[in-house]
């Protein structure tokens, strides 16, 4: 059989050799490469000038750019480096594939980018002759790196934005997210009342609502631009400013009808800058040709706006980046809204934190104190100084862990109960013991509500750390539960050891017992009640200490000089700090008297009462209730008491009468019937002091009173004269 003949081409005549037939081909498929092809193709000569390019490059005109250099085609950034890379591929050094360059065509206004490809064109000696030029290819690839450009904005805020529960935060990301990727300078401003938590107003936004700018970004030409014109250029755009939007401009109109605007800037072009001298000043500063305005908007309700600009030889924005933005600010509001919502909570959380607090510094017998409450996410924290009986006083610290509103809830429950259990004159550590069954109460009742409830699956967890200290034995006495100890430091400035056996968290199933710790402390001592943030981080402990130790500093100074060198994160998170200075009760203005176990005592007493109420200068009334009171308390302790007997007086902001006998049964008050000829001891004493009560100790009990002063009638801190001596059967005061 003979040999297929090689089908010849349109034209060609049947029988033509094979060697014709290829000689007709190369040409036929140089014209479809240069005519039909949808890449761009130019071939260069030696000295990088074009011999020939397809209309992708020139247009109609074929012959326009026949002559010149590439680089003059072209207008490339880097004509220098571009021109470079081709000399190596003309020397042989390999082809260079997808080169990304950026440039522009005579005649095509804006930047372009390219993709281009080089190829060596070799002789007929191959790649050891001297090259015939360069075939290169060049893909106009600027709508590809713009749609590019585009989802990768889009992505940067979906990333960025929503992961903080802070208006101003998420704000800063949005901008941060589209500089410089999307726009050179990036404005977002909120509703004022928005970024208090309030709710936005529905739209459209009514005039004169005051926006305040929440966060701004700009392209790092524009930032230098800024730190060059100083106060002049820079101040009108920083973060924090209120304006409110003029009418008739883009801002006005895209809060009014809730729709976004592509707007182009520049001489000639709108009118509306007129009416915003400061507006069109600041497009003036910062060359921007093109303008994106957004409102950021969720259910119909009005955020803010967003405000995007471009300047420079940037392309302006088209109608592919306005729908951009507008996905992008639908994702900013949703991030805002949900920021703002957390912030209305803290708002609400914080606000009942500090109304169950300690509204005032209470002024105490024997020790000064201070506190610093640092407001932050953790609402549950707390502190408190109790005064008791005797010139003691309690000092607390505790926290509910979490954030929001039930935290400052729960918080006002213990608290408010730690107080009741204060007033009982309880030790340190059956006061937490009490505490912590109270504590468990509160949860058994969280965990009975209903299983759709949101609040069940919010775990409870605190601790608490109570002190007393009595400025008589100059001991403090602690116990706590799942809370540090607190911090001492001696008037030397050396910190003081107080070994403190931790106890159970307060809503823990732990079980076990409380055990306090005793120290007897200097007088001038310093006591640091911290919360457990306060003490997190290494060397926190050492810290605190040091600055404690600082000679000359009062207790307030002291407070702001460990916050001073906290961490950030601590004080955004919250705390609760409560410092104490020891101190004594003046001899002054204490009276104590050992009495004999007899029954003519009492009588004693109210001679030895009233000579030294006479010498403190107090009124006629008040000495004859305070003779009264002592009378009953120490007929009380004669008839049914122990030895020994002691009589003590207090004279602070109250009156204090104590009775101490060696028995620990304690008295009850009772409402003796008419024909009743006993009964009544106490429930007199009930009626003439403000306050009563007993406490046991380890050698006896106390029954105490206390009574209110009438307005100037003492001066606790002047020196009274000397008391005259007392009857000589009485004993002497010791």
């Amino acid at each position: 059989m003979a040999d297929a003949e090689t089908p010849a081409g349109p034209g060609t005549p049947r029988g033509v050799p094979d060697q014709l037939a290829a000689a007709l081909l190369d040409p036929a498929l140089l014209a479809t490469l240069f005519t039909q092809s949808a890449v761009g193709l130019v071939v260069l000569d030696p000295q990088l000038r074009l011999v020939r390019a397809n209309s992708l490059v020139d247009g109609a005109d074929t012959g326009k750019y026949i002559g010149r250099r590439f680089t003059e085609a072209f207008r490339l950034d880097d004509p220098d480096g571009s021109e470079q890379l081709m000399k190596r591929v003309l020397a042989g050094e390999g082809p260079v594939r997808d080169r990304l360059v950026r440039g522009r065509l005579r005649g095509v206004p804006g930047d372009r980018e390219f993709l281009v490809s080089s190829y060596r064109l070799d002789g007929p000696g191959g790649s050891a002759a001297p090259a015939l030029g360069l075939l290169t290819a060049v893909v106009d690839v600027t709508e590809r790196q713009r749609a590019r450009a585009r989802d990768t904005a889009l992505a940067a805020v979906r990333e960025a934005v929503g992961g903080s529960l802070d208006v101003a935060t998420t704000c800063r990301a949005f901008a941060d997210a589209l500089v410089p990727g999307f726009a050179d300078l990036a404005v977002v401003e909120v509703v004022d009342d928005v970024l208090r938590g309030a709710d936005p107003p529905v739209g459209p936004l009514p005039p004169g609502t005051p926006l305040r700018r929440a966060a701004s970004g700009r392209c790092d030409a524009l930032r230098d631009t800024a730190e060059g014109e100083g106060e002049g250029g820079g101040r009108k755009r920083s973060a924090g400013v209120t304006r409110h939007l003029p009418a008739r401009t883009p801002y006005a109109l895209a809060t009014t009808d809730l729709r976004a605007r592509l707007v182009p800037l520049g001489p000639g072009t709108t009118p509306w800058p007129a009416t915003d001298p400061d507006g069109a000043r600041a497009v003036a500063e910062t060359g921007a040709h093109s303008l994106i305005v957004v409102p950021l908007t969720l259910r119909g309700a009005v955020l803010g706006l967003v405000s995007l600009y471009r300047c420079g030889a940037a392309e302006p924005f088209d109608d592919d980046d306005l729908s951009l933005a507008v996905a992008a600010a639908t994702r900013a509001a949703l991030g805002i809204d949900n920021a703002r919502r957390y912030e209305r909570e803290h708002v609400i959380a914080s606000t009942v934190q500090r109304r169950l607090l300690p509204q005032a510094e209470r002024q105490q017998a024997a020790v000064d104190t201070a506190h610093v409450l640092l407001p932050g996410r953790d609402s549950g924290c707390w502190f408190d100084t109790i005064a008791l009986s005797g010139a003691r006083t309690a000092l607390v610290v505790g926290g509910v862990a979490g954030e929001g509103l039930q935290s400052a809830i729960a918080m006002g429950q213990l608290r408010t109960v730690i107080q009741a259990l204060a007033g009982l004159d309880l030790e340190p550590e059956e006061v937490l013991a009490r505490l912590k069954d109270t504590a468990d109460r509160l949860a058994h009742e969280r965990a009975s509500l209903p299983p759709a409830d949101a609040l069940l699956s919010e775990p409870l967890s605190a601790g608490c750390v109570y002190g007393v200290y009595d400025p008589f034995t100059r001991t403090c006495t602690v116990a706590r539960a799942g809370h540090p100890a607190p911090l001492i430091v001696g008037p030397d400035g050396r910190a003081v050891a107080l070994d403190v056996p931790e106890g159970p968290g307060l809503f823990s199933t732990d079980s076990a017992l409380f055990a306090p710790a005793t120290v007897t402390l200097e007088v001038g001592s310093l006591l640091a009640f911290c919360t457990a943030d306060l003490l997190s981080g290494d060397h926190a402990a050492e810290r605190i200490t040091e600055t404690l130790a600082r000679p000359g500093r009062s207790l307030q100074q002291l407070g702001d000089d460990i916050v001073y060198a906290l961490p950030d994160d601590i004080r955004s998170a919250g705390a609760a700090l409560l410092l104490a200075r020891t101190g004594t009760v003046s001899d002054h203005l204490v009276a104590t008297w050992d009495l004999a176990q007899d029954r003519t005592t009492p009588a004693t007493a109210r001679v030895l009462v009233r000579d030294r109420l006479q010498g403190w200068g107090l009124d006629e009334d008040t000495a004859e209730a305070t003779e009264l009171i002592v009378s009953e308390l120490v007929t009380n302790a004669v008839r049914y008491g122990t030895p020994p007997l002691r009589l003590r007086l207090l004279l602070d902001s109250t009156l204090t009468c104590e009775v101490h006998d060696g028995s620990t049964a304690s008295p009850h008050l009772r409402h003796a019937r008419t024909v009743d000829e006993g009964g009544r001891g106490l429930f007199i004493v009930s009626r003439l002091a403000s306050h009563w009560g007993a406490r046991l100790g380890p050698d006896g009990k106390v029954l105490w009173t206390e009574q209110d002063l009438p307005s100037g009638d003492s001066d606790p801190g002047a020196v009274p004269p000397s008391p005259s001596p007392p009857p000589s059967p009485s004993p002497a005061p010791s």
